[in-house]
């Protein structure tokens, strides 16, 4: 069997304000054909799963491009056009093939372009032609659409929030679209869009359990695969919302109401999947008024894996205003700061301007007198599912008892390691706020006595009905 695999990915958050151009994959994942390394990177999982298939059962693999980009605004033209056609360019050198796997996200947005995902996709069936197996691994917030589905014969989303579950499922893509070259089954799609769009964050109740259901209904009565897009809120095209999908082997019917039937589950849970944000005081008053103990805040609203910048200010201001410590805080995405704190030295004392400067969703500069604890050139942290994520160089500081974790290159908390690289005893703190959503919590839940999501400003604010849609598709609960 010859088997072509490659990834193009980001998740754009279409109301941010920096663009994602060709610099922001470069300083991501960037592997040209055949340049891919021994390990696993996010959006990689069926190469990584084809390598190991390839190696088992003797295929011909053909590895083209790997690009991944961390979230932000609307991708340029000329980032995805130059990506998409390295990509259709490797697939054509790779010909005559059997099957085609690829890692999309499937909320790519770009000037031109509502559906990334789509137009790849059609431009790679009008390459390999109707008889080739066409299959992809997406993120769960993803923008699902009649494009993609017509285009590719498997789409398979991860089931885990946070994402832990990548190599699980790109197994499982590659070896269903195996599966289907070797005419042992005829997926067949059945799509409902749930007309809503709500956060289902899997590590907990309601949607633990649902997520088992519908993990306990595959590969039983010619139930092949289901996946539930959950949507993102912040990408305004007219896909988004939450929709779910489910492929059957050749009965059409059967999954029409399977599907149907778990929409209807879905929607009659969305009252209860959503989490309390409280405000950053009343956040700030739960965590002090917690059990002795960690307690971890999530900036959910300036997470960096939204699109977010990462550098704002308001929830580090109110600790300090408040005189609350020992406490950390991190990453804040700053690279001027960070080369500061480099030229200055470990050890050094010296006044800082922190964080606030993309945009008024970043709030004000905060003007601090800081030491200079830690600094770790080229820093990696841990990331789901056993990769890394790069994070730059890093300078670890404190400023009125409180430890800051800058970075120089931006993304949201994973793992631990963010601050623990950098001498900052977790243990030692009452409160560390990190820059994530839902993500964080594979790593930091263990180590926390409480976890509170503030509902601080940002550019991924939970408030939806302050954002200025212009594509989505109505009745879209709960707008």
């Amino acid at each position: 069997m010859r088997v072509f695999t490659a990834s193009l990915a980001t998740e754009t958050n279409t109301f941010a304000p920096m663009p994602t151009g060709l610099a922001s994959f470069h300083d991501g994942d960037y592997y040209p054909a055949g340049r891919h390394p021994d390990r696993m990177s996010f959006f990689a999982g069926p190469l990584w799963a084809a390598r190991q298939r390839a190696r088992e059962r003797g295929w011909q693999l053909a590895e083209g491009l790997v690009a991944a980009a961390q979230p932000s605004g609307t991708t340029t033209r000329l980032a995805f056009e130059t990506l998409r056609d390295e990509l259709l360019a490797d697939l054509s050198a790779a010909l005559p093939v059997d099957m085609v796997v690829l890692g999309l996200h499937g909320a790519m947005v770009a000037d031109g372009y509502d559906d990334c995902e789509g137009d790849l996709l059609a431009r790679v069936r009008a390459i390999v032609g109707a008889d080739v197996v066409v299959g992809a691994e997406l993120d769960p917030h993803n923008h699902l659409t009649a494009a993609m589905v017509a285009k590719a014969d498997l789409l398979i989303s991860f089931k885990e929030y946070p994402h832990t579950d990548i190599l699980e499922r790109a197994f499982e893509l590659v070896d269903l679209c195996a599966a289907q070259v070797e005419r042992r089954i005829r997926p067949q799609a059945s799509v409902v869009d749930c007309e809503m769009i709500v956060p289902i964050h899997t590590t907990r109740e309601p949607a633990r359990g649902f997520v088992q259901r519908i993990r306990a209904l595959e590969g039983h009565d010619g139930v092949l695969s289901v996946s539930i897009t959950h949507g993102f809120a912040w990408g305004d095209v007219p896909d988004m919302g939450t929709q779910v999908l489910v492929y059957t082997d050749g009965r059409r019917e059967q999954g029409d109401k399977l599907a149907r039937r778990l929409a209807d589950e879905l929607i009659a849970l969305r009252e209860t999947l959503a989490t309390p944000q409280p405000g950053i005081d009343a956040a700030l008053d739960e965590a002090l008024a917690a059990p002795p103990g960690l307690v971890v805040i999530a900036d959910s609203a300036d997470n960096p894996g939204g699109g977010a910048a990462g550098d704002s200010t308001f929830i580090l201001r109110r600790l300090i205003e408040r005189g609350i410590a020992p406490a950390a805080v991190g990453p804040l995405w700053d690279p001027g700061a960070v080369r500061i704190a480099f030229d200055a030295g470990v050890g050094a004392r010296l006044p800082m301007r922190l964080g606030g400067k993309v945009g008024p969703l970043s709030g004000d500069p905060l003007d601090a007198l800081c030491t200079v604890q830690a600094l770790v050139p080229a820093m990696v942290m841990s990331g789901l599912a056993g990769t890394s994520v790069a994070l730059g160089d890093c300078a670890l500081v404190l400023a009125h008892g409180i430890q800051i974790v800058l970075v120089s290159r931006r993304t949201q908390a994973l793992g631990t390691d963010l601050f623990t690289g950098l001498g900052c005893r977790l243990a030692e703190q009452r409160i560390v706020v990190v820059k994530s959503s839902q993500h964080f919590r594979a790593a930091f839940a263990p180590l926390a006595t409480r976890i509170i999501v503030a509902g601080a400003p940002g550019s991924v604010s939970p408030d939806l009905g302050a954002l200025e849609y212009r594509k989505i598709r109505r009745p879209k609960w709960p707008l």
